[in-house]
């Protein structure tokens, strides 16, 4: 028999039209994924990945353990070297995932006593593994550098020995923001505190992550780089110091137990940043993002969108049920455009995100527009 408790939390999601189900269509104009650069369907990548292995005669299936077991073969360290080189970086360890990265990072790293100050819209990942820490953790408001000022002046004033780790993002998946970067180091600096940057929506549609364009990533404590988004494959980096990277490789947990990815992960992971490099500078994906911007300013829209100057638009429309219909009125349009519900967003937030690519086209992005312009006004 299921249990009641369960039942009922299913019954609540039901009754506020937040309840998430699976479905897969191909036929839709995509306006949803995070493969911002086409990487995930580029049959150029699959194939060079893929005549990697082969040139290498890395003929296996899978990695056979942990890596400090049996799976740390020679590619690991050929990729991590690599990873190193193209992010300015002193080392770069690899996860399977960028959860698992952020689970490894913030579990194991702040120490009982030490202070972890987080941005109130991190990620789940960020905030599922700073429960995993035995540290002190308080949100500031959401890229507000006064509210963060104050609370690590505060910290300072009690701990003024302990160690203290501000943790952002530098594009936020859910808004398409960015804060202060800079101000933010130099306020952290200040007060001697580590800073974290997670750069999963980053990279990629900022060349090599927005650390790197600002010049700051000597400065940083630690950067996650993750590959699931514009890179179209799998798995995850953290860019730090040699002796950070010991420390997680003997004491994070996600690390340390899981099996290691496939040569065939690898092996897209190094093809993808070939391709990444290859491609620095590019403008294509930031010409879609300004003309999709302009667009919105010219239908006079842009007072429901958040202000972004990155992949991920999202325009707000409160209430899950009422996203929840235009996401489904789009979608009989063939427009795959993602309502986002609390309580993965805070109620009265709730907003349709449209995510941006290279492959999108002026005129898929005017008449998606234009339909959302004709259901914003009438509902």
């Amino acid at each position: 028999m299921f249990p009641d408790k369960l039942h009922k939390k299913l019954l609540n999601r039901i009754e506020n039209r937040s309840l998430r189900g699976l479905a897969t269509r191909d036929d839709l104009i995509d306006f949803s994924s995070n493969d911002y650069l086409g990487f995930a369907k580029s049959e150029a990548i699959f194939n060079k990945a893929h005549q990697y292995l082969l040139d290498s005669s890395l003929k296996v299936n899978g990695a056979t353990g942990s890596r400090l077991l049996s799976g740390n073969y020679s590619l690991y360290n050929e990729l991590e070297a690599k990873l190193s080189n193209y992010h300015n970086s002193e080392s770069a360890l690899l996860f399977n995932s960028g959860y698992n990265a952020n689970l490894g990072l913030f579990s194991s790293v702040p120490q009982r006593g030490d202070i972890i100050l987080y941005d109130e819209y991190a990620h789940a990942s960020i905030r599922d593994g700073i429960k995993l820490s035995n540290a002190k953790a308080y949100k500031f408001q959401h890229n507000n550098l006064d509210d963060l000022s104050s609370q690590l002046e505060r910290s300072r004033e009690f701990f003024s020995e302990n160690e203290i780790y501000v943790v952002t993002e530098s594009v936020f998946s859910m808004d398409g923001d960015s804060p202060d970067l800079k101000a933010m180091l130099q306020i952290t600096k200040k007060h001697k505190a580590h800073l974290i940057i997670d750069e999963a929506h980053a990279l990629g549609v900022f060349d090599f992550g927005l650390i790197q364009q600002l010049r700051i990533e000597k400065d940083v404590f630690a950067r996650i780089m993750t590959f699931g988004k514009a890179l179209g494959c799998h798995g995850a980096a953290i860019l730090a110091s040699n002796q950070l990277k010991k420390y997680l490789i003997n004491f994070s947990r996600p690390f340390i137990y899981t099996t290691a990815m496939t040569p065939h992960s690898l092996s897209l992971i190094k093809v993808a940043y070939n391709e990444l490099n290859s491609a620095k500078g590019d403008q294509k994906l930031e010409n879609i993002i300004q003309f999709f911007k302009s667009k919105i300013d010219e239908l006079g829209v842009s007072k429901y969108f958040i202000n972004s100057n990155s992949a991920i638009q999202s325009c707000i429309i409160s209430g899950n049920k009422e996203v929840k219909d235009i996401s489904n009125l789009l979608l009989q349009n063939s427009f795959d455009v993602k309502p986002i519900l609390s309580p993965t967003v805070p109620e009265g937030e709730e907003r349709l995100r449209f995510c941006l690519h290279i492959y999108n086209t002026k005129e898929e992005i005017t008449n998606v527009l234009e339909l959302l312009c004709n259901f914003v006004k009438t509902n």
